[in-house]
């Protein structure tokens, strides 16, 4: 999926749809932690798109290790981070 990635529209419902249908979560958030990383390595002066937090829990991931459950959602939101994700911290459930 591509989409036309600025940073005036916020990411976090384009991030969650993709994660939604990739990996059918049985539990997903997606919080854009932009606004608390202000002035820090990385942000954006609007406040948003730079820093996200996900947490998720879907039946692809069991069975497999951490680096390859993360491997996946990084690979999977490898277009956002083209464009200025600059921190994604990923919590499994």
């Amino acid at each position: 999926m591509t989409y036309a990635l600025t940073l005036d529209t916020p990411w976090q419902p384009l991030m969650e749809a993709l994660l939604r249908q990739r990996f059918e979560p049985l539990f997903l958030e997606v919080i854009d932690e932009s606004g608390q990383h202000a002035g820090h390595a990385g942000a954006s002066d609007r406040g948003m798109n730079t820093h996200f937090r996900v947490r998720i829990a879907a039946a692809q991931f069991e069975n497999l290790s951490r680096v390859q459950r993360h491997r996946l959602v990084y690979d999977s939101l490898q277009e956002f981070l083209d464009n200025g994700l600059h921190a994604l911290a990923i919590e499994f459930r």
